[in-house]
């Protein structure tokens, strides 16, 4: 079996888990009966029978995800996958070819792909946090509050927080009122990390600007 470095781990080639499946589900070997049961019951999903699909589903999902976890090297991204997996199975089950392989293989082949985009998806996601932290780093967030710090309790403070954007507001208030990290103002107003970043800069800014802070 070929495989490829995912960056955690060698990972099974897509054309390589087709083939292992393809191999246990001939019609001329043990799982041949087991292959042409399945491409029944993804005809039947096909037309709507949510039974079949059923069926199908509790036949093959702990294959796909276990292929998924070999991939993903995390149980909740391989969950994520199967779901994807069976809703595409489920969208696309009457364009199916049994003349192309068998059910088992190209479901194995969506997980793989999916797991696959996963990953990509979480790198992006993690380069993108690490990039804005360098940033970060280099221009420092506080750099702004500094200007304002002293004054915080002042009247002028108090009307420049008036004067922010409601979101801008409450984001300022639980960084340097209540004390919270970026991560817990995120967690406290339900929005990503970046979000929360974000309007917390952009609440300090427009706090600066309208103290006259650093003209």
């Amino acid at each position: 079996m070929t495989e490829r470095d995912s960056g955690d781990g060698p990972v099974p080639a897509a054309g390589a888990v087709a083939d292992t499946a393809e191999e246990s589900a001939r019609p001329g070997a043990p799982g041949g009966a087991e292959a042409a049961e399945l491409a029944r019951l993804l005809r039947r999903s096909g037309t709507g029978d949510e039974a079949a699909f059923a069926a199908l589903y509790d036949r093959t999902a702990r294959t796909v995800y276990g292929l998924a976890v070999r991939v993903t090297r995390a149980p909740e991204l391989a969950a994520e996958v199967v779901q994807e997996v069976y809703l595409m199975a489920w969208q696309q089950a009457a364009r199916f070819d049994p003349e192309r392989g068998t059910v088992l293989a190209w479901l194995c082949t969506l997980a793989h792909r999916r797991s696959v985009d996963r990953i990509r998806q979480v790198q992006r996601e993690r380069d993108r946090e690490h990039h804005y932290e360098s940033r970060q780093g280099r221009v420092p967030a506080d750099e702004t509050w500094q200007g304002v710090e002293e004054a915080m309790e002042t009247q002028e403070v108090r009307a420049g927080l008036a004067a922010l954007t409601p979101v801008q507001r409450e984001a300022v208030s639980l960084a340097y009122y209540e004390g919270c990290t970026h991560r817990e103002v995120a967690a406290r107003l339900e929005v990503p990390l970046g979000t929360a970043k974000a309007r917390i800069r952009d609440g300090l800014t427009s706090l600066r600007t309208a103290l006259g802070v650093g003209r």
